[in-house]
């Protein structure tokens, strides 16, 4: 297909040394999880690194959905993982979804190619029928653990006559299909590990590699895809470190070449616990219904461990494929801290409220979950409009850690009009219609609004002429504008809201019919 041979692998003892080819092979990762649950933090991660090495590289991310064990299936799962890498800004070159030249994307729309694979293993020799019942294999389970050994099959089918195959196959007896593992296991270079070497034999029974319903395991079925899609590279989780000698064995068993390996690293808790799937709270959609943006969650992901050159919080997609260096990832866990997820999440946010386009979505969003959430109370429609939207975003960035925020009580004053009486006011201060009116001709004579320092230093000014305390002119006025006792600076409560809003609460609170004092 490209003009010369690719890859060519030889196995010797001392490892796999690779040909050398003018022409270097594509790029081709995949991501494969089983739709039997939803994408959580340690899928996004492993879905992320194959979308970094890909994207350095020009080449390609394939997703590939692993539906095999058909009793776990979660109907809607497949579509959701595939959502999920959509809104976190990694999707897939290929996919069911998005189609490509090596399809199907769905292990069980691939049957018969685990079916002549498995036939081929059968015909050489490297397989053989399995007839044992699931009620023998758990005494085998059962003794094994009674006497303190880890359970593993005793290969019993191994030694079965070809006439005995055929005489249970002839009578239909419920079989599957195993693969005869070989002693002394060859070392294999992993490219995070290093060179790695399992015997596996020594350990397990042979593998079942195709159930008795026709459905493959993970390990026939994953070397059969990585094959036929032209898979150069995998990257996947440390979990699959000791079976990968079992897949080798397979690939070698077919006469196929395998791809190159990596296995990450397990993403951890902060205390070294196992992220568990139970928890709730680490799936990918639980932190988009959180307000956490896409692009939090993959800094989070990738600054909890290694793989970069450099560590910082701030770094967005881009600077993650440049900066990407798989020669740089550790066999150490890496540890996720939650706790810095505000953190984390307040940097994206002000760096999106400081780009124009995505400040524009972001608006469209606020303005959707506001009239979802406070609907027919909002006082004026103008508070929907996009240029008081923009200026509340702008004055709270780098204070707020998601737009879900400035829903929350202590920021309706910005959407809702407070209802304050002139005696709550007096209860704060004696001069309250004073301050009130003051402040009123202050907005009135213009120039106020231009910065928080400005209209700092003109309330400083007014408070000394009214021979008056600062700190009860900021009372007043908070609780004019906001019916609350804290939140952001009074200051910045009236560039938020606006000359004519600021007026036009002071007035209602002093019970003035008309707005003759505020200039329009």
């Amino acid at each position: 297909m490209f003009g010369c041979v690719l890859r060519k692998l030889r196995w010797k003892r001392n490892g796999a040394r690779r040909s050398v080819c003018t022409r270097q092979p594509e790029v081709r990762v995949r991501f494969a999880p089983s739709p039997t649950g939803f994408l959580h933090l340690g899928g996004l991660r492993t879905a992320l690194y194959n979308y970094l090495f890909a994207k350095q590289r020009g080449g390609a991310l394939i997703l590939r959905l692993e539906d095999t064990d058909r009793m776990r299936l979660i109907p809607g799962a497949a579509d959701a993982i595939e959502d999920m890498l959509e809104w976190a800004g990694i999707p897939p070159d290929e996919s069911s979804r998005r189609g490509g030249h090596y399809g199907p994307y769905v292990q069980s729309e691939r049957l018969q190619l685990y079916s002549q694979a498995a036939s081929s293993l059968l015909h050489t020799g490297h397989a053989y029928y399995c007839f044992c019942t699931n009620q023998r294999l758990e005494l085998l389970k059962r003794e094994a653990q009674r006497s303190g050994h880890v359970p593993r099959y005793d290969n019993r089918c191994r030694h079965l006559q070809p006439e005995q195959i055929q005489e249970k196959l002839a009578l239909g007896v419920p079989h599957v299909v195993r693969f005869r593992l070989d002693a002394g296991a060859e070392p294999f270079q992993d490219l995070v590990f290093g060179w790695t070497r399992h015997e596996v034999a020594a350990v397990e029974g042979d593998p079942v590699i195709l159930k008795a319903d026709g459905f493959p395991t993970y390990h026939l079925a994953s070397v059969v895809d990585d094959h036929h899609m032209r898979i150069s590279h995998v990257l996947r989780g440390s979990e699959w470190l000791i079976s990968t000698a079992k897949h080798l064995q397979l690939f070698a068993a077919l006469r196929w070449s395998p791809p190159a390996y990596a296995h990450l690293p397990l993403l951890l808790n902060r205390d070294g616990s196992k992220l568990s799937k139970r928890q709730g709270d680490i799936f990918i959609q639980h932190f988009r219904e959180q307000g956490v943006l896409p692009e939090t969650l993959l800094d989070l992901v990738t600054h909890a461990g290694s793989g970069f050159n450099n560590n910082r919080i701030g770094r967005h997609l881009d600077e993650l494929i440049q900066e990407f260096n798989i020669s740089k990832i550790t066999t150490h866990s890496a540890l996720l801290d939650l706790d810095k997820l505000d953190e984390f999440n307040r940097v994206h946010l002000q760096r999106r409220i400081e780009d124009q386009q995505m400040c524009a979505e972001l608006r469209d969003e606020l303005r959707q979950r506001l009239l979802h959430t406070h609907g027919s109370d909002i006082s004026d429609r103008a508070v929907l409009e996009p240029h008081y939207i923009q200026r509340v975003l702008q004055l709270r960035k780098g204070h707020i850690c998601s737009l879900r925020e400035l829903l929350d009580h202590s920021y309706s004053y910005l959407w809702i009009r407070p209802r304050v009486s002139l005696q709550q006011l007096k209860d704060v201060s004696a001069e309250a219609a004073v301050i009130a009116v003051a402040v009123i001709q202050l907005v009135g004579a213009g120039g106020s609004f231009s910065s928080t320092e400005q209209l700092n230093r003109e309330l400083k000014l007014m408070a000394s002429r009214l021979n008056t305390k600062y700190s009860s002119v900021m009372r007043v006025l908070r609780l004019a504008l906001s019916a609350q006792q804290k939140g952001p600076s009074v200051a910045e409560m009236m560039l938020s809201l606006g000359e004519q809003e600021v007026c036009v609460r002071l007035q209602k609170a002093l019970d003035l019919t008309n707005d003759s004092i505020c200039v329009e």
